[in-house]
């Protein structure tokens, strides 16, 4: 794990990067990895994936945060990133492939209330996407709506949202 960190922050080309990222993911459905990945640093240079221009290089980050966002700990240090994913899901193409990793990514780190008032200003672009999107877009959008309005603290945002 800790050579696949490395080897993300050395190198430029995209289909390695993919590939560690792939990697990374899929250790991350191992709950002891997801420890191991966060205590290397690994949450932030995954993170930084996300800045990359290339759309499936964030696409891979974004699938490796959602692996890692299934403890509490990594959510912690994975929220910082939230409105950043919700930018990408707003700017990515319609029912592509790295806004549903995004979408995925909100789903699991709205299942808590702790970090809905980071995802407030999105609502317009989550009741855009269940309009437009195709029934894949709509399903994930739906649960991110879900998890938010199990919270009170959120009624207020989501019914004022404009549409």
């Amino acid at each position: 794990l800790q050579k696949l960190i490395h080897l993300l922050q050395a190198t430029d080309d995209p289909l390695i990067q993919e590939q560690a990222l792939i990697t990374l993911s899929n250790s991350a459905a191992f709950s002891v990895n997801q420890d191991i990945i966060r205590n290397l640093d690994g949450l932030s240079v995954i993170g930084g994936m996300l800045s990359d221009c290339v759309p499936k290089v964030k696409e891979k980050a974004l699938n490796a945060l959602n692996n890692l966002s299934m403890n509490i700990k990594n959510q912690e240090e994975i929220q910082v990133y939230i409105t950043q994913v919700c930018r990408t899901i707003e700017s990515a193409a319609l029912n592509s492939d790295l806004q549903l990793a995004g979408l995925r990514l909100l789903t699991n780190m709205s299942v808590t209330s702790d970090y809905h008032h980071k995802m407030i200003n999105s609502i317009p672009c989550f009741l855009r996407l269940l309009s437009e999107g195709t029934e894949r877009t709509q399903i994930q959008v739906l649960k991110v709506l879900v998890n938010l309005s199990a919270n009170p603290a959120m009624t207020r945002h989501l019914l004022r949202a404009q549409v």
